[in-house]
Formats: structure tokens, sequence, C-alpha cells
């Protein structure tokens, strides 16, 4: 039903209350980070024009890592391309939809059938790797950045890019910073005029996460 300034959603299952909210991107301090833009000559602009915008979050941390693996070195159309076969071949169907495949389904796959819905060789392997890996995903949110980011590029085909966005995206740290993301960096670069995007992440202290997402967003719906 309509809600003043939004929507309201009432799940028909009090257990998918925590998930639609981190998909709406509830967790974020949207005050706080428009206390802070207002002193912030560059984002000021960037943040009024966007004002309310939230970016949705993955709740699971197994489906934010493959996501991530399959959108490595690929364009984003081939990637959803392979990610929707993926999903058909090995979730479960509900209606028309499907629910994203489990570690568990995924644990006793050979790589080769992977390869046959478009993934590469090694793709492939760091999805099955991942999901027979001995380490808790979800324990992962108990960590400081700094420890998740070192206990996930230790796993083969997770690199800085992969778990800076895990923080951003599943965790919502509000210091993720993915300064390795070429849309990133061509953001920082228009807006500020800086090559060095990890630098530039300075500017933003308890907010880059949003920050981040402002300026990716900005990039695309306002130069």
């Amino acid at each position: 039903m309509a809600g003043r300034g939004g929507v309201l959603v009432e799940p028909v299952d009090e257990a998918l209350a925590e998930p639609v909210r981190r998909y709406l991107g509830a967790p974020f301090d949207l005050d706080g980070f428009m206390a802070f833009a207002s002193t912030e000559a560059v984002l000021r602009p960037i943040a009024e024009r966007l004002h309310g915008l939230r970016p949705p979050l993955a709740p699971d941390p197994w489906e934010s890592l493959v996501t991530s693996i399959t959108a490595q070195q690929v364009s984003l159309h081939a990637a959803f391309a392979i990610r929707n076969r993926f999903i058909q071949a090995f979730g479960h169907p509900y209606d028309q939809a499907y629910s994203f495949p489990t570690r568990e389904r995924l644990a006793p796959v050979d790589p080769e059938e992977l390869r046959q819905l478009g993934f590469s060789q090694r793709k492939a392997e760091y999805v099955v790797g991942l999901a027979r890996a001995e380490i808790d995903l979800a324990g992962l949110a108990a960590f400081p950045d700094e420890e998740v980011k070192a206990r996930l590029v230790a796993l083969p085909g997770i690199g800085e890019w992969t778990a800076e966005w895990f923080l951003a995206r599943h965790l919502a740290r509000p210091d993720a910073w993915p300064a390795g993301d070429l849309g990133l960096r061509k953001a920082v670069l228009h807006f500020y005029g800086e090559e060095d995007t990890r630098a530039a992440g300075e500017r933003f202290p308890g907010h880059r996460n949003l920050a981040a997402h402002y300026l990716l967003t900005g990039l695309r719906v306002l130069a």
C-alpha cells in the first residue's frame, strides 16, 4: 500500500521481513549521509538530486559472492544472461520464478556443468569451490572490514574487488569503498578530476559506501 514518502511493505511471512528490509536498503543511515554530504561541495548537489536513494542489499552472503563472481571481467548483459541460465538450471522453481541455487545444491556439481551454461573454466571452478569451502559465510558479519576481506581473498576466485563489494552490498559497511571498480573510478574522475580512486575515498570518512553509490548513480543519470 502507498505510504507517505515511499511504500509500506507487509511481508506475508514474518521471516521475510529482514530480507525485504535489506532488499530495500533499509540498513543505510541516509540522514547521517545527507548531513555529511551537505558539507562536501561536489557531493552535495549529487546527494540533493538523488535524495532518498537507498542501494539494495543482497540478503544472502552466498548469493552475493556468486553474483560478483559471474560479473567479473564481463559486461553486465553477459553476466545477467549467464546468471539467469545458472538460476534456472540449479534453482528451485516457484510458478514463474526460481530461487537462487543453494551452496548445498552446488557442492556436488561438476564444474563442467557450469561451463555448459557459459561460465569460464575458472569461474565454474570458483563457484563450485566456494560451495565446498569450509567457511561460515554468514559468520563473516561478526568481523571487522579488514578481517572479512582477508578471509574472502584467501578463497580461490575472490579478489579485492569482490571482497569490497561484499562489504558494500551485503554487509552495508559504512566505509566500504570498492576502489578497484571501473565504474567508480570513472565517477571519481568525472566529478573530482582525480585518478587515484583509493585516495579519493579519504574524502568520505564514515560514509564511503553511500558516497560510492551516489557517485556511481550520479554518473549514470546526472552527468
